[in-house]
């Protein structure tokens, strides 16, 4: 198998892997004593980065935010805001049951974090995930969050509207996109968490029998002829559909208007992904991630992901950029729910600007 190809095997692998996990349930944190209820508003934001992209995924896009429990008693005070990226194969809403939201936002308030509003936009596409990239197949996903969805909420909700103010996090996907986002717009940010993320290098390893880049998975994907074929495939392969569709687009290919890693256009397909792999593009972003107030970055001890986060970290370390780094017990998603309420959130309390009249 020629190295390209190893390395694909790889990258999808990595994204599988972790994707597939996210379909399982998470433990949920007990409700903590005293807590008092948030508002939650499922909303609609237009995407302008979106519009004209060519598998015509919905530019108008569903949002779940959560105002602090004294939102509305306090009608002058201002709030810091928390964006929060789900994973693959799932949307704003299932992510709302993957954190326990609003239940462990309101915990993480009744233990003492500082309020803030959490918004969690929506990013699933007709492959199931937009690798919050930009691309014309998609839409510019990166610049639907970093501008349209911050634009929108600052316009709506009674934000404080200064980087410092505003906090990125996201897990496996949503994480990719936390660091991919985080590292090309310090000017909308002031603090980022990576969960557990997905995708972080192109590792030169194969995969088993049966897994993309194999003869069989192969023949697979190129069947596939429409939307309709692409929605018939298993999992995995599905999850390599998002990734050329983020990552080699093609507007000369419809009705998919992508290229697959496939025959002759295979090495160029698959430079294309490495090349979007943040360990493979964060030296060019130094000075950027400089700038944040905080880093931070965790990972179950059962995630095969931890090896790469675990780069990541020492990558930031070997340029001096300060970040923490924790390996904890659990699988992927098992305690995800626990590490928003006890340590995103507070993390994001420590580390954002809330003004004169937060309290």
């Amino acid at each position: 198998m020629p190295q390209m190809t190893r390395i694909g095997v790889a990258l999808c692998l990595v994204l599988v892997a972790g994707a597939a996990i996210a379909q399982v349930g998470t433990n949920r944190p007990d409700p903590v004593p005293g807590a008092r209820p948030a508002t939650v508003e499922h909303i609609k934001i237009h995407g302008r980065a979106l519009e004209g992209n060519l598998e015509g995924d919905a530019v108008d896009r569903d949002a779940v935010v959560i105002l602090p429990p004294s939102y509305g008693a306090e009608p002058t005070r201002r709030y810091p805001v928390v964006y929060a990226l789900h994973g693959y194969s799932i949307g704003a809403e299932q992510w709302t049951g993957e954190i326990r939201v609003p239940q462990t936002v309101e915990g993480a308030f009744a233990k003492g974090t500082k309020e803030m509003i959490v918004v969690l936009p929506d990013a699933k596409t007709v492959h199931n995930g937009s690798m919050y990239s930009s691309s014309v197949t998609t839409g510019d996903f990166e610049n639907y969050v970093a501008r349209d969805v911050v634009s929108y909420v600052d316009a709506h909700y009674r934000t404080i509207p200064e980087r410092g103010s505003r906090g990125l996090v996201g897990h496996s996907m949503g994480g990719y996109g936390a660091s991919r986002i985080g590292m090309k717009h310090p000017e909308v940010f002031g603090a980022l968490y990576i969960m557990s993320p997905c995708c972080m290098s192109a590792r030169g390893a194969g995969g088993p029998p049966g897994a993309p880049g194999a003869p069989s998975a192969d023949d697979a994907l190129a069947a596939v002829k429409t939307p309709a074929d692409a929605a018939r495939l298993p999992f995995g392969l599905r999850a390599q559909m998002a990734s050329a569709a983020a990552w080699s687009p093609n507007p000369k290919k419809p009705p998919l208007y992508l290229d697959l890693p496939l025959g002759a256009d295979r090495d160029m397909v698959l430079a294309k992904w490495a090349a979007n792999a943040p360990l493979a593009f964060v030296d060019q972003y130094v000075q950027n991630l400089r700038q944040y107030r905080a880093i931070a970055m965790d990972v179950g001890d059962q995630d095969g992901l931890k090896v790469d986060a675990g780069k990541l970290h020492d990558l930031l370390d070997s340029y001096g950029i300060a970040n923490s780094f924790e390996i904890y017990p659990g699988t992927h998603t098992s305690n995800v729910a626990f590490r928003f309420q006890d340590y995103v959130m507070p993390f994001f309390g420590r580390n954002l600007e809330f003004g004169p009249s937060a309290h």
